[in-house]
């Protein structure tokens, strides 16, 4: 990914991006769609003066949001790594911010590097949705229990092979993933559940969401979820929940070689 133009001495910059996903067809480029990877390209490339091309850590789905998204690009500048984050931000639209810029080895990259990812899945439980939230928040207007959802899905701690879990045309090479800490609770008329997990299968948070839903709903039993997983079959599970729920809260590096907070 590095390059060494000649006269110009390269370095590598990584971003921090929170971002509300409604309005693009996800973080990755697609020739057919608006994406955030796009619009980063496009507002670097004009801002830097030089071709530009960031590389993520987690490739969020269509109208999936994002507050702590992580990527990396190579640059000649000579506008300061930590001073990116501002130039950029006066050109990218209201729905993307870069809220951190700084150096980092030319051969780092953080999808390479051990990491931890949180998302958070956000429920309104309620007879009708509200619509303040309707860009960040899945309704449901069924009833929910709440500390059913959260005994449902302490079996998923842990690793497992998480294959009931995993959209089709997934183009992982194992389904096996370790999630680290999952929990559901309730403040009110809102319900989250937060995983936190090494990795993620694609659509694996929304198809966890929509299958400790039909726990919530008495639609199945808690410790049926423990069979569903043991099944290894997508058939066996919930739905995939809505995107708009979803939203990549962090990435936690581990023991990055650079002062992180």
């Amino acid at each position: 990914m590095a390059r060494r133009d000649q006269g110009i001495a390269m370095k590598r910059v990584m971003l921090t991006v929170s971002y509300d996903g409604t309005d693009y067809h996800g973080w990755q480029y697609q020739p057919n769609g608006r994406t955030i990877e796009e619009v980063l390209n496009r507002e670097l490339s004009r801002i830097l003066g030089e071709e530009i091309r960031v590389h993520g850590t987690s490739r969020t789905d269509a109208g999936v949001h994002a507050s702590g998204n992580l990527c990396v690009f190579d640059t000649g500048t000579r506008i300061p790594p930590e001073k990116i984050c501002y130039a950029v931000n006066q050109s990218l639209p209201d729905d993307i911010v870069v809220q951190d810029s700084r150096e980092v080895p030319l051969d780092f990259h953080p999808r390479k590097w051990v990491s931890f990812k949180t998302y958070e899945y956000t429920i309104v439980n309620r007879r009708f949705p509200d619509p303040l939230l309707r860009r960040y928040a899945c309704g449901i207007y069924t009833p929910l229990d709440a500390e059913k959802m959260n005994e449902a899905g302490q079996c998923l701690v842990g690793e497992h092979d998480f294959a009931s879990f995993c959209a089709s045309g997934s183009s992982a090479e194992t389904t096996v993933r370790e999630i680290l800490a999952l929990s559901v609770t309730r403040e009110e008329e809102t319900i989250h559940l937060r995983v936190t997990g090494t990795g993620f299968l694609y659509n694996m948070v929304r198809i966890i969401a929509g299958t400790l839903i039909q726990v919530g709903s008495g639609q199945i039993q808690p410790q049926q979820v423990a069979d569903i997983l043991a099944a290894k079959d997508r058939r066996k599970a919930g739905p995939t929940a809505p995107p708009q729920g979803l939203c990549l809260r962090k990435i936690e590096l581990k023991d990055p070689p650079f002062s992180w907070p």
